[in-house]
């Protein structure tokens, strides 16, 4: 029926006619929708749940979902107390590494998630303490960062949980396209900028680059809808209870891009 666009929750198995968590095998690595499949879901699409293990519940998915927040919390934070910024590169190509591997393995190892959200923090961490140390305009930035991140993030489950805006394929599909189109601006953007100063204007303050941004929160906010769905779904068709932790890495690729993408709009707003 749907796909997220996160790439995590995009690389899940597929198995015979249903693909995740009883979805259409017509839905593809970059998404898509696919129809329903109105069938008894086994559990295999998941990670098939050994005799006797428990199945994945809300609260497996809230409880791995706050620790990997957590840990990347609390590792950013030291990081921008410390003055480490020379960790922010380093951190990111571990992150990407691990990130790889979780997704192309479907781990649902707990000391590789968590390894993630550490190195992330770090990264983004480091981003944001060198921004807060670059000027007395930059001071507090990371703290209205992470407010406005956790907004989005509790806005977002409470607009799905009441069905406010449903996650249909019509809705899918659009969000794809979006995704998909955000994306290529960015590549774009990067190769321009190797030719002409600032590129296409995305990412140097300019009233596009306020645009861009504000689009850019926009696509990942309606992202996490996805992720929110595709959790449930999992709750619900039984997955073994170890998947949580496959969910809260998904979860948090979408919550690293949300708050780069603030922290990138209040720092065009700071620099004003």
């Amino acid at each position: 029926m749907r796909t997220s666009s996160n790439p995590a929750f995009r690389r899940l198995p597929q198995q015979g006619r249903g693909g995740y968590a009883g979805f259409g095998s017509q839905a593809g690595m970059m998404g898509g929708a696919a129809a329903y499949a109105d069938q008894q879901a086994t559990g295999a699409e998941f990670g098939t749940r050994a005799q006797g293990e428990r199945a994945l519940t809300h609260d497996d998915v809230v409880i791995k979902t706050a620790i990997t927040a957590g840990t990347a919390l609390v590792a950013g934070i030291l990081t921008a107390w410390s003055g480490l910024f020379v960790l922010a590169l380093p951190a990111i190509i571990v992150g990407f590494i691990v990130s790889l591997i979780v997704i192309f393995k479907q781990s649902s190892n707990p000391a590789l998630v968590l390894l993630y959200s550490a190195s992330m923090g770090v990264a983004l961490g480091a981003l944001t303490g060198a921004l807060e140390f670059s000027g007395t305009n930059f001071q507090g930035i990371g703290f209205q960062a992470i407010v406005g991140t956790a907004g989005v993030f509790v806005g977002m489950l409470i607009v799905y949980k009441t069905g406010a805006v449903k996650v249909t394929p019509k809705f899918t599909k659009w969000l794809m396209g979006a995704s998909i189109g955000v994306v290529i601006l960015m590549v774009v953007n990067l190769l321009a900028s190797f030719f002409t100063t600032g590129g296409l204007g995305l990412r140097d303050g300019s009233p596009l680059a306020y645009l861009f941004s504000i689009v850019c929160i926009g696509v990942a906010a309606f992202s996490l809808m996805l992720d929110f769905d595709m959790a449930d779904r999992a709750v619900k068709e039984g997955a073994p209870a170890k998947f949580a932790w496959y969910i809260a890495f998904g979860l948090m690729t979408t919550l690293v891009w949300l708050y780069i993408e603030i922290l990138r709009l209040l720092s065009y707003l700071r620099s004003e």
